[in-house]
């Protein structure tokens, strides 16, 4: 506001014009009150305020209840620490000097200075000798007795310019003589204290000015807000972020790093080395983002070293004790150890006063409130019985997404925070000389991490990618999924932000819809299992033999097995910190079908890195993968078959094994098959350039998987159920609770007395095995060996030319037993004859994909 002090002659018309302000919307309820506190003070605002705003009672009665409360908040604040302002002013005075004149008339004039001279300076700006007489005769007059900042003792030794008794010409002269001494005191103040007061001795009274009465630490302004950033590292469809501007205050974003809660009990490696390296990039990219709203993100560090040392809990507490802040917000985590955290963080600061909100955005659908009722528990582990479970019990609505603010209010007092290089989440190993060994300079390369690049990425996979796939996401040799995995896990982008995108660009893949909802499953299972990521569901299972073989995990997680395909994942994965769903299913099967190795090191793996490694889902696949999950995985992946889907003719291994680049295409997947002429000339020596193969009998290995399989399921008959042959897990304190319609408290107490167990999906192929523990793999007529297939579109062209190249044929072969005829009638008449022509019924095609399109007139009839 422009409005000064000297624009206004008095009071009234400087509320006037103050208040014109207000309604034309160039200055809030707030910043009005605090002008007329410092530009009348404190007296004549408590006196006069109410009455100078009683004209908007009638005319804007919604400004007059909130100037109203905000006049009533101020001086109920005001008044309880009436006595302690009253001792600051006058330490904040006698500091001056402490031989300074005191008369009456500058008592009042001090106690009554507004906060912006007490702020400014300490002592009064040059003027006019008669305006400095009128305003002290002007507050001498206003005030019947003047105010001792030293309470009710005697009052400090001052210099007399006169004598003690005042003569009756003295007190017709009183004002002449309060403007001399007013004159006097400020030449002492200019020619003698001013060249001792050093600079620091300045700003600590300009700071005790500000914290008695200054504008920023008004009683009447709102304490601020502590937004607390998670998982939720974006602007986009942030409920948090939304609810901390409803509340009306200034916005404190703060995150806190403290990796010992971040890992759960047992193995969970929650923060693996690249899924750190992703978050310290996203925590630099939203902190870009906050500051082109006006505002920035405090980083905190709950333990190690930094300037805060303990839990989460205990760093909330002193940052709501140096902020002055009432509320916390956050956006919801749903790991059974995060959530045991939280609930702790909010019954301790409700306790203190402190309000704190948790809102759900990370999932679809909050996964404690997902029931089974009405539906059963046949099926269960499935996605399609979770969507049935959601379906019938829908809870909450969806609802929109949210879009993102423009700007965000700032506090006067930031909270003194740690730079992101102090969390150490992109910390570097160094040599034995001192040189760092950047692991993570292609994964930087590979990825935009901010959230504009995930809109990026949605943008053109919903314009060309969600077309291809429903039947391509397979292909690892061409870019046909969407790669948002990274922004899910790290909260860039909302699933509910996504939904809406798809349902906008009128995304029709039924494929890409369900596997939205396999996050939601995960996290469903993870809360009914919190053991998920380190203990087996299925008991049998826990006691199979596991090979020890540390060499072929060396292999395995370095990409040399001998197995191209295998090998190329392992390497892209290592390289870039991703791989697509399908080649994550080719490499768990090579580890736990054929290498015999515990499932959990592929999850630890995993892990530590990918970019996008997130404990629930990973550790539901990884269950399945190792054959003791909810759901059982009803495929074992080849590691050559499997190349004919995802790689059919070998540029996803010659982009990441390009030792093997020169090898032709039928034989790239099986290099030990080629002949000796083609390694030379390809440059390939196993063993040097190329490793051997670490198995060589693939049919073997996962025979003895499946008669180790067969052998714990035996041992274990009590969790096999006799009349189905389905393996019985032992059902959930929480699914005994809504199956039995009880409380929590007594499911638990019934779960610990009686053991309720629950048949799951169960592979046929155990099952065969389990009745025929001796039957090789390849005669189990139940062989869940996935064969290889490029796509359901190359399955059709390929039926629609063998149907065309059938009719051609039967019309070739017509045509020739035509023209035979016709020739042996010629023959037998003694005529000249011709031979019939010869060459194949069709033609080869020359293009490299012969079945990648669809040939034009497909759906037309041949003619």
């Amino acid at each position: 506001m422009s409005l000064s002090v000297a624009d206004a002659e008095d009071s009234e018309v400087f509320v006037r014009n103050a208040l014109r302000e207000v309604l034309l919307g160039r200055e809030d309820p707030e910043g009005f009150f605090a002008m007329c506190v410092s530009v009348l003070g404190h007296q004549e605002t408590r006196s006069q305020f109410l009455s100078l705003i009683q004209p908007l009672s009638t005319a804007n009665s919604s400004l007059h209840s909130a100037l109203t409360s905000i006049y009533r908040e101020y001086f109920t604040t005001l008044q309880a620490d009436d006595d302690e302002l009253e001792l600051a002013l006058a330490l904040s005075l006698l500091e001056m000097k402490d031989h300074q004149p005191s008369t009456p008339s500058q008592e009042s004039r001090s106690n009554r200075r507004s906060s912006f001279e007490l702020t400014s300076d300490s002592h009064p700006p040059e003027s006019s000798h008669t305006q400095q007489a009128e305003v002290v005769k002007k507050r001498q007059n206003t005030h019947s007795a003047p105010i001792r900042p030293w309470g009710n003792g005697p009052a400090p030794t001052t210099r007399q310019t006169g004598p003690q008794k005042c003569t009756h010409v003295d007190k017709c002269n009183k004002e002449t003589v309060i403007e001399r001494e007013q004159m006097m005191m400020e030449r002492d103040l200019t020619q003698s204290e001013k060249p001792q007061r050093t600079k620091n001795r300045r700003q600590r009274r300009k700071a005790a000015g500000q914290h008695i009465i200054g504008l920023p630490r008004c009683p009447s302004m709102p304490p601020p807000v502590l937004l607390w950033f998670r998982r939720d590292l974006r602007l986009c469809d942030n409920p948090a972020l939304i609810a901390s501007l409803e509340v009306g205050a200034p916005v404190i974003p703060v995150f806190i790093w403290s990796p010992e809660e971040e890992e759960g009990p047992g193995t969970t490696v929650a923060t693996g080395g690249a899924s750190k390296y992703w978050l310290h990039q996203a925590l630099s990219c939203i902190c870009a983002s906050l500051e082109r709203i006006g505002s920035h993100l405090v980083f905190l560090k709950a333990n190690g070293e930094g300037s805060r040392v303990g839990s989460s809990l205990q760093t909330l507490k002193e940052l709501i004790k140096d902020t002055g802040a009432r509320t916390v917000l956050a956006n919801a985590l749903y790991e059974p150890w995060l959530k045991e955290r939280d609930d702790a963080v909010v019954s301790a600061l409700q306790k203190d006063g402190v309000e704190c909100k948790m809102y759900h955005s990370y999932c679809f659908r909050d996964p404690y409130s997902v029931s089974t009722e009405g539906v059963g528990l046949r099926g269960i582990g499935s996605v399609s019985h979770f969507m049935s479970c959601c379906r019938q019990n829908p809870g909450c609505a969806l609802g929109v997404a949210l879009d993102p603010p423009v700007s965000l209010p700032t506090p006067t007092h930031w909270a003194q925070g740690v730079s992101l290089d102090t969390l150490g989440l992109a910390d570097m190993p160094r040599r034995k000389d001192g040189t760092t060994i950047n692991w993570a300079a292609n994964i930087q390369k590979s990825w935009d991490f901010s959230e504009e690049g995930a809109h990026v990425l949605i943008k053109a996979f919903l314009q060309d990618g969600v077309y291809k796939y429903e039947k391509e996401s397979a292909r690892a040799d061409a870019p046909h999924t969407s790669c948002l995995s990274p922004y899910l896990h790290f909260g860039q982008l909302s699933p509910r932000w996504l939904l809406w995108a798809a349902k906008e660009a009128h995304c029709q893949s039924p494929k890409f819809q369900r596997k939205l909802h396999w996050r939601d499953l995960a996290y469903w299972q993870l809360t009914l299992f919190p053991d998920l990521p380190w203990e087996s569901v299925r008991p049998p299972y826990k006691a199979l033999r596991w090979s020890s073989n540390r060499e072929h995990l060396k292999a395995w997680q370095r990409g040399q097995t001998g197995y191209p395909l295998v090998d190329a994942a392992m390497r892209q994965l290592w390289m870039t910190g991703w791989m697509n769903n399908y080649m994550r299913h080719v490499v768990a099967s090579f580890l736990i079908a054929y290498l015999h190795l515990p499932w959990q090191e592929g999850y630890c793996w995993f892990q530590d890195t990918l970019v996008d490694a997130d404990v629930a889902i990973d550790a539901m696949m990884w269950q399945n993968g190792g054959m003791c999950g909810l759901d059982h995985w009803n495929f074992v992946m080849h590691p050559v078959d499997a190349a004919m889907t995802c790689d059919p003719y070998g540029n996803y291994v010659r982009k990441w094994c390009p030792e093997l680049a020169d090898l032709p295409d039928e034989l790239i997947h099986k290099p030990w098959k080629c002949p000796m002429s083609i390694l030379r000339r390809a440059g390939v020596v196993f063993g040097q350039t190329y490793p051997q193969r670490i198995i060589i009998d693939l049919e073997q290995q996962r025979s003895q998987s499946l008669q180790d399989v067969a052998r714990v399921r035996k041992e274990f008959e009590q969790f096999v159920d006799k009349h189905t042959g389905c393996d019985l897990v032992p059902l959930p304190p929480r699914l005994v609770t809504e199956a039995l319609g009880l409380s929590q408290r007594d499911g638990d107490l019934l779960s610990e007395r009686k053991m309720f167990l629950l048949p799951l999906i169960t592979r046929m192929e155990f099952k065969y095995q389990q009745e025929n523990p001796d039957a090789d793999a390849a005669l189990n007529p139940y062989n869940a060996l996935l064969k290889g297939y490029v796509s359901r579109k190359r399955d059709e062209t390929i039926a629609f030319l063998n149907e065309r190249d059938f009719t051609a044929s039967v019309m070739y072969e017509g045509v020739q037993r035509k023209e035979r005829l016709e020739n042996d009638q010629r023959r037998m008449e003694g005529l000249p004859w011709s031979p019939a022509p010869q060459g194949r019924a069709r033609r080869t095609p020359t293009a490299k994909d012969k079945f990648s399109i669809v040939p034009g007139g497909a759906h037309t009839s041949l003619r």
